[in-house]
């Protein structure tokens, strides 16, 4: 049965509907210092604040102006998708806006949000359409190019932009616009015998997720039946039969993702949605299916996902390359915003553990420690004596793209990532992810909160203190184990407990009791450093293994093994790992100590190749002390090899 809500709910991407048949609901967090905290006060301080330069020199702002009559000139930018990294940012800076707690508080970021929301609306037509590509470029045709035009794409980003502001600010400026862009499309689009001129769907999704969010926020119906409408007809031949564009098979008839990975992952965001606010079994039951399949034979060890640069595609099961993966930035946000829908959905934890590997390397490796640089493609090695062309698929750090949708998504993640920490549901609370601050929620309608301190995740000791709860009523505190951790142990006022008498079940460690304030648990999760190995279908990284340790996937950098490059290094696996917290590198981080040494491979002269059996292995070069730092940290430094993945022999 699907759970009703008593108290209103916090502000947050994803609120399900009163009547969602959803397992849990979003729960508020307060991050108020550590590891989480530090990134968003970059992305506060640093990256959100520069966004509306770097949309003006990118011409993004001048086409809206140019569209709305306040200025003159052509159409600036390559792409017809340009509108769509400010809303986006709009996005981004209405929920750091959320984060003030004084009125009055990030007065310039609340004066750029109402010139640029203001801008948006006078470049709007009469009739709720807006794109400045096709109203400045195209002669004001539309809806003539729906697999390459994104259209919908756009005004699926202006739908979540504007949701993100009335909840944030309770403005609705930007939620009125929203809402005559989709008025208008439900108007244009509809299926064969609705009436409607067009029976189509757009090249990428983004539309239907946003109209769900859309439906949930306004109670309009009809919102939430058009998402479905646009999820129902990819794969119907509509653009082709094209992977590319979500198109080759029905969702519901799916056994693998496949085609672009971020086009693919938000469609099934959307998917998720519709399963939670209509119930219907079969689209839940995909969406589960394909998770499942992606995560066991299209996800990197960081969480990244897209094997291909050639249509940033998923590849093929177990096709995992390292110096060619693509794993777009924007697909780590993706996957982590599936994901956390599908936790929502089923209340199972593994989905929980996906997002926590994907934030701390594959999405947060996309932006510098600085927050003023960015990555698009985050490969898992890069070559001794790599030859990079610049341009977008860098894989050197870049102050903006031509195609910038990364960047401004990172800024939305980060803005709001609070809302993808915790849940609660009829039974209690349920931290998915540790951070130092407060989880708030309500079981039926009575507030609890929990108070967090950490140093998650250099160390793994989580100290919980029970700050509100219901009088002499049982309710359930439920911590997430992730998936990597081997051992764990849990105290509960004077009672301790491991893994042998506290047993988790499906991801979660599950304390049931009166709970009174004050109560205090305290959890250790062993961060032992390991070496993990591959499925062996996956070629590339065959004989290799990778450092973790906790969350952090670690990588080898050039910089810290002067006297060669990385291509010839193998570790010795027989050797122990050490930690050694190093607060003086890279705004302080811990990394793993390995032993190893460089190979020496004779000279074969000019071909490379030789008989397997006159090969015999490379001899041992002198001994080499390795040092791993987290892979998020990457290319904050100098130019140079890198690699995730370490040769054995």
């Amino acid at each position: 049965m699907p759970r009703t809500r008593t108290t209103p709910p916090s502000p947050g991407p994803v609120r399900p509907g009163p009547g969602a048949h959803t397992a849990l609901r979003p729960a508020a967090v307060g991050i108020r210092e550590g590891f989480w905290h530090a990134r968003r006060e970059v992305n506060a301080r640093t990256s959100i604040p520069q966004g509306p330069h770097l949309l003006e020199s990118a011409g993004n702002l001048h086409n809206l102006r140019v569209v709305a009559g306040t200025a003159e000139g052509e159409f600036q930018g390559t792409y017809p998708f340009q509108d769509s990294d400010v809303y986006k940012w709009l996005e981004a800076a209405s929920w750091q806006l959320a984060q003030r707690t004084t009125p009055g508080d990030d007065g310039e970021l609340s004066d750029a949000v109402g010139r640029i929301v203001a801008l948006v609306a006078d470049a709007q037509q009469p009739d709720g359409y807006l794109n400045t590509w096709f109203q400045l470029r195209e002669g004001g045709r539309r809806y003539e190019d729906l697999r390459w035009g994104h259209e919908l794409y756009c005004a699926g980003h202006l739908i979540q932009a504007a949701v993100a502001h009335h909840r944030a600010t309770g403005g609705t400026e930007l939620l009125d616009v929203a809402r005559r862009f989709a008025d208008h499309i439900d108007s244009v689009f509809g299926a064969p015998g609705s009436g409607k001129p067009i029976d189509g769907i757009d090249g990428h999704p983004e539309v239907e997720t946003a109209l769900v969010e859309l439906y949930r926020e306004t109670g309009e119906r009809r919102y939430l039946d058009l998402a479905a409408y646009f999820v129902d007809r990819h794969g119907h031949g509509l653009l082709g039969n094209e992977a590319y564009c979500q198109d080759r098979v029905p969702l519901r008839e799916a056994t693998n993702v496949e085609g672009h990975a971020v086009r693919q992952l938000y469609l099934l965001a959307a998917a998720a949605d519709l399963a939670t606010e209509t119930g219907e079994a079969e689209l839940r039951a995909a969406a589960e299916r394909l998770w499942q399949a992606m995560t066991a034979t299209k996800t990197h060890v960081t969480g990244g996902l897209g094997a291909h640069h050639d249509k940033e595609d998923f590849g093929d099961p177990y096709e995992l390359p390292n110096e060619r993966a693509y794993c777009e930035t924007c697909a780590a946000i993706a996957s982590v915003q599936w994901s956390w829908r599908m936790a929502l959905l089923t209340g199972e934890a593994r989905y929980s553990d996906l997002i926590e590997r994907t934030l701390y390397n594959g999405f947060l490796a996309g932006v510098s420690l600085d927050g003023e640089r960015w990555l698009y493609v985050n490969p898992l090695q890069v070559r001794d004596g790599h030859t990079d062309t610049g341009g977008d698929q860098s894989a050197r750090r870049t102050r903006w793209f031509r195609c910038a949708c990364c960047p401004p998504n990172v800024m939305r993640l980060l803005a709001s990532l609070e809302h993808y920490l915790a849940s609660t549901d009829a039974d209690g609370l349920q931290i998915h992810q540790y951070v130092t601050g407060r989880y708030a929620g309500d079981i039926d309608g009575t507030p609890v909160a929990v108070n967090a301190e950490t140093d998650y995740p250099w160390h793994g000791t989580i100290t919980l203190t029970v700050e509100e709860t219901p009088e002499e009523r049982l309710w359930t505190l439920s911590l997430r184990i992730p998936q990597w951790c081997r051992e764990y142990r849990v105290r509960v006022g004077d009672t301790a407990h491991d893994q042998t008498d506290a047993p988790v079940s499906d991801g979660w460690l599950r304390l049931e009791r009166a709970w009174a304030p004050g109560d205090q648990v305290v959890l250790e999760l062993a961060l032992e450093p390991r070496l993990t190995a591959a499925d062996p279908r996956v070629d590339a990284v065959r004989g290799c293994v990778a450092i973790e340790r906790g969350p952090l996937v670690y990588c080898l950098e050039q910089v810290d093994h002067p006297g060669g490059g990385l291509d010839d290094v193998v570790i010795d696996t027989t050797r122990p790992l050490a930690v050694k917290h190093r607060p003086d590198l890279l705004g302080g981080v811990t990394t793993v100590v390995a032993a190893g040494h460089r190979r020496h491979i004779p000279d074969a002269g000019w071909w490379p190749y030789r008989a397997a059996e006159a090969a015999g292995d490379p001899s041992a070069g002198e001994p080499l002390e390795l040092t791993a730092i987290p892979y998020y940290a990457w290319a904050n430094r100098q130019d140079g090899s890198m690699r995730i993945w370490l040769p054995t022999s």
